[in-house]
């Protein structure tokens, strides 16, 4: 996986998703980054590890390919430009069928 500046990893998420809109698909995940790159201690073991501050991981992958970046609470205004690549990018979403109410209670009952 490889660790991206955040203006070099959303090029390279422009590049996935124009790869990938004929055909395929991107997984993107956001995830809580402490800074940590060793696994945590177990509880036999305490150690003091305090953030600095808070940090997101995002990855995205189509596949083959896996980029990420982590975006810390600095610059989560600035990084806006990460939702907007998002809503532009993200019209092949199919709506949940939600099943009705009456059939969910005849079911339980």
């Amino acid at each position: 996986m490889v660790l991206l500046e955040n203006d070099s990893f959303l090029t390279e998420l422009t590049r996935l998703f124009q790869k990938c809109r004929t055909s395929g698909s991107v997984a993107i995940t956001l995830k809580k980054y402490d800074g940590r790159t060793k696994p945590v201690p177990k509880k036999g073991h305490p150690e003091s590890f305090e953030p600095a501050d808070n940090k997101c991981l995002i990855r995205a992958s189509d596949g083959k390919k896996k980029i990420s970046t982590v975006v810390s609470s600095f610059f989560e205004l600035s990084f806006s430009a990460y939702s907007n690549l998002l809503r532009a990018h993200i019209d092949g979403l199919k709506k949940k069928d939600k099943k009705s109410k009456s059939k969910k209670t005849k079911a339980t009952q």
